[in-house]
């Protein structure tokens, strides 16, 4: 009989955290989109109901399809921090009988990282609202074989019935009560031996995919009554497929199998009777060099090796996993290579149930290749990567990481699969057949993976530059519709910090990290000069692999760099040499004055490292009790106001760190940001992520942090959210979150008008003195002031202070000067240049034409010469 062990407990519906006394604002929330950007393992089609499809992902949770908009729904964002490992969706089943019905299979690592267990979720409504029932062991939707499966699935003839193959040593499980409580199946003889690498002291490679696909033989029972054949696929390179005639009594090896590879998938065909296996020689989903495909006849117990390039050959250098029956054509299948890296991802088609095969691309005489596709990536232009290969390659690839390539079974002109970038998709995929090329299309509008690692909205320009990890960046002109191209000159795989000038935002930079043997001549600095539209790279210092954090003076005059395992650097320009900060540790994190340019700041070691000399040199401040990492963020228009965001809650400083208040009723924090001003208020709004009144959230303060509200609900929580968060300083409300696997969310207000009473004042806007190159020569109310910046053969930066001398606000400015050489201006940030000869005219931005009485703004210029570089001797600055 049936051996069961181990009964669970399930679960009410989840509510992820306590009922908070903090007040609430209503928020309406959307993707700044993207369309994709990471590994999507699975895509899982209904059976029984036509466009019923599901998606799930490594990290960024499960999507259910929405035909109307050809779009993707987000389904686990209720999901916070204290289950963040939810969002790592290992396995997907629907229902074929209750087909509201939907389960997913969670956890996102098996090691240390994630604190918790896996889980079942289940719904009854496709997906809106979830009911869980903790496992009593991890599961790894991020783990290694995390493409194998489905090792989730509901038995079509009773669909009380599901199985579920877990890691590890832990089998297979099964419910019969539709997922509320779960038991092992004792009878079940092998949990899977396979591991990567069984001696990773990480426990990440170590990792035992175990057991990983469960298919039903639907003709071996009526409705009704539980299916007595099922087949099971373990990771095993000996002992792949198991399968029981009795209804999970008795298991035994499927004999005759293939042996030396795991089978990654199993799918059956009971109008012809065949199952097929689709083999590799590792779990994936990066690797896997031999495989075979593999048909099973179920009547005779008979094998055939059908692999379009078997494994004996020289030329497979590849494993397959991506398989699919046509439901329509049953003798139509479909495989992919699980890892074809070079030149691109390769399909194969059989209509006769693999006796023959024909490839989705040939070779015709190298290095050329004849296509049975065309691509239009007009709705994601950047998946091309940014990329001009040369052939045989071809930008954008066709794919990678294929471990699912799925056949609409209602429709055998759709298909869709996933790739480690998106979803791409067919709507004539017969065409294949007609000899007549078909068309494939990004199919990932609404699915947004990216892991969002910082993000910066400046007050002019773009609203919105993201740095990202896998896909780099954009820049954001317009949050709703995809970007063209990622950050290219150069291209990082993440960008790990970003930042702009404050009293200059079109001067940005950027600091990332990539494999240093793939470009070795590029650099993980770049700089831009438009607002994020172009970008230049700079040089470097030694050793360096990783992007750490990089801030930009207010200016834009110089920065500073702390590099992951480097020694932080300064550079007076754009990169073009670096020199070395005194007294900051290595990878603190620095963040810029936002008024100040000759200020800096550091966060490392549990304590705030000031600079006052551009970065040259930090001391740590008499602030004690911050926290050893964290974030640390300043304020625009005000000098020395800066806030700390970590473990233990959130601190802010308004004398440069000198000395600390810890917020109250704040007892942890990811990150802190600001946005617009409310209504009334002089002080911008503040963003936080973190746990106020005992719960978990995203929260705004418009009083300066005395007073907060939730900004979020339990519906929308997005797992382990905020490692990048600003508000938008344009537009009062906006907040811009990043998430880790769930893109860039951006909320806007939809509650009542609000207006504040104006907070307390704060310290006054203090503008330093720059000590002038040349003598100035006073205008009508203002003086310009000169100062030469850095410099290199044939070219040179520079830096003009522009003061307000006179006693009433000036609402614009014009300065003039003559190059005593062939100076030549190339490009200008914070203004508008004109030159005739060797004559400069330079009016004010948009952003800088108003300057109070006493106070100062600035322009920086870039030039070139032939000749001496000797500075202007008299600049003239005439208000407007």
């Amino acid at each position: 009989m049936l051996t069961t062990v181990a009964v669970l407990i399930a679960a009410a519906v989840v509510r992820m955290a306590p009922v908070s006394a903090i007040a609430s604002d209503p928020y309406a929330y959307k993707n700044v989109r993207i369309d994709g950007g990471g590994f999507v393992p699975g895509i899982v089609f209904n059976p029984s109901e036509r466009n019923l499809v599901y998606a799930r992902t490594d990290i960024g949770g499960a999507y259910r399809w929405n035909q109307s908009g050809k779009s993707w729904t987000p389904l686990l964002d209720w999901a916070g921090w204290d289950k963040w490992g939810y969002n790592g969706v290992i396995s997907l089943a629907t229902d074929p009988v209750q087909t509201n019905r939907v389960y997913a299979a969670v956890g996102m690592y098996t090691n240390s990282w994630d604190p918790n267990n896996g889980a079942v979720l289940r719904s009854t409504d496709k997906g809106d609202t979830w009911q869980v029932t903790a496992l009593p062991f991890k599961l790894g939707g991020n783990m290694p074989g995390r493409g194998m499966g489905e090792a989730l699935s509901v038995d079509p003839n009773d669909n009380r019935i599901l199985h579920l193959g877990a890691p590890n040593g832990n089998g297979l499980w099964r419910s019969t009560d539709y997922g509320v409580t779960w038991s092992k199946v004792t009878s079940f003889p092998n949990p899977g031996n396979y591991a990567q690498d069984p001696g990773d002291p990480n426990g990440y490679l170590s990792h035992r995919p175990g057991v990983v696909w469960v298919t039903y033989d639907k003709r071996s029972s009526t409705p009704g009554s539980a299916s007595r054949t099922i087949y099971v696929g373990v990771a095993d390179k000996d002992n792949t497929v198991y399968r029981t005639t009795d209804g999970g009594a008795t298991w035994s090896r499927l004999a005759g199998q293939p042996t030396g590879y795991i089978a990654h998938k199993g799918v059956l065909d009971t109008v012809n009777g065949y199952l097929y296996l689709a083999t590799s020689d590792t779990g994936g989903p990066y690797d896997g060099a031999k495989g075979d495909v593999w048909r099973y006849a179920t009547a005779t117990g008979t094998w055939t090796q059908i692999s379009p390039i078997p494994s004996s050959s020289a030329d497979d250098y590849f494993g397959y996993s991506g398989l699919t029956v046509d439901r329509r054509h049953p003798g139509t299948i479909m495989v992919a290579t699980q890892i074809s890296w070079w030149p691109d991802v390769i399909f194969f088609r059989s209509t006769d149930s693999g006796a023959t095969w024909t490839r989705v691309w040939d070779w015709t005489s190298y290095p050329n290749r004849s296509f049975r596709y065309t691509m239009n990536i007009s709705e994601n232009p950047w998946l091309t990567f940014g990329a001009n290969p040369q052939p045989p390659e071809v930008a954008p690839k066709l794919g990678w990481m294929t471990e699912s390539l799925e056949i609409d079974p209602f429709d055998s002109d759709r298909m869709m699969y996933g790739t480690g970038a998106t979803v791409y998709g067919t709507e004539n995929l017969t065409q294949w057949d007609a000899g007549a090329q078909f068309t494939i299309r990004p199919m990932a509008k609404g699915l947004e993976e990216t892991a969002v690692l910082d993000l910066i909205s400046p007050p002019s320009g773009a609203p919105l530059v993201s740095g990202l990890g896998d896909i780099g960046g954009f820049r954001h002109t317009n949050l709703d519709a995809v970007p063209p191209m990622m950050f290219t000159s150069p291209v990082f795989t993440s960008t790990t910090s970003l930042d702009y000038a404050e009293r200059a935002p079109s001067i940005m930079v950027r600091a990332g990290s990539f494999t240093d043997a793939d470009r070795p001549n590029d650099s993980h600095v770049a700089f831009s000069t438009d607002g994020g539209a172009n970008w230049f790279q700079g040089t470097e210092p030694g050793g360096v692999n990783e992007g750490g954090t990089v801030a930009a003076a207010a200016d834009g005059s110089r920065f500073v760099w702390a590099p992951k395992g480097v020694a932080p650097v300064y550079s007076v320009g754009y990169g073009n040499s670096w020199r070395q900060a005194s007294g900051l540790p290595t990878e603190a994190v620095v963040e810029s004055d936002r008024v100040n340019p000759r200020k800096f700041y550091g966060l490392g070691g549990g304590r705030l490292h000031l600079s006052t000399d551009g970065g040259a040199t930090f001391t740590a401040t008499a602030a004690t009790g911050l926290p050893a990492t964290g974030k640390v963020k300043a304020v625009a228009g005000v000098e020395g106001d800066v806030w700390v965001a970590g473990e233990g809650g959130i601190w802010h400083s308004t004398d440069s760190g000198a000395s600390f208040t810890k917020l109250s009723g704040v007892t942890n924090a990811v990150n802190v940001g600001f946005g617009k001003a409310a209504p009334g208020a002089t002080y911008p709004a503040v963003y936080a992520v973190a746990t106020i009144d005992g719960v978990t959230g995203l929260y705004r303060s418009d009083t300066g942090g005395s007073a907060w509200v939730r900004i979020n609900d339990d519906r929308h929580q997005w797992g382990n959210m905020g490692e990048a968060l600003t508000g938008d300083p344009r537009v009062y409300g906006r907040v811009y979150l990043g998430t880790n696997g769930r893109g860039i969310i951006y909320g806007d207000r939809t509650g009542p008008p609000v207006t504040v009473t104006p907070t307390p004042t704060v310290t006054p806007t203090v503008t330093p003195t720059v000590t002038p190159t040349v003598t100035p020569t006073t205008g009508t109310g203002c003086t310009a002031t000169y100062e030469p910046g850095n410099s290199w053969p044939g070219g040179f930066q520079a830096n003009v202070t522009v003061r307000n001398t006179g006693a009433a606000p000036i609402t614009g400015w014009r300065v003039t000067w003559t190059w005593p050489g062939d100076q030549r201006i190339t490009n200008l940030w914070g203004g508008t240049p004109a030159q005739t000869g060797a004559g400069v005219t330079v009016t004010n931005a948009g952003y800088n034409g108003g300057v109070a009485a006493g106070a100062a703004t600035s322009f920086g210029l870039n030039g070139s010469h032939t000749g001496a570089n000797t500075p202007p001797t008299t600049l003239t600055c005439t208000p407007a």
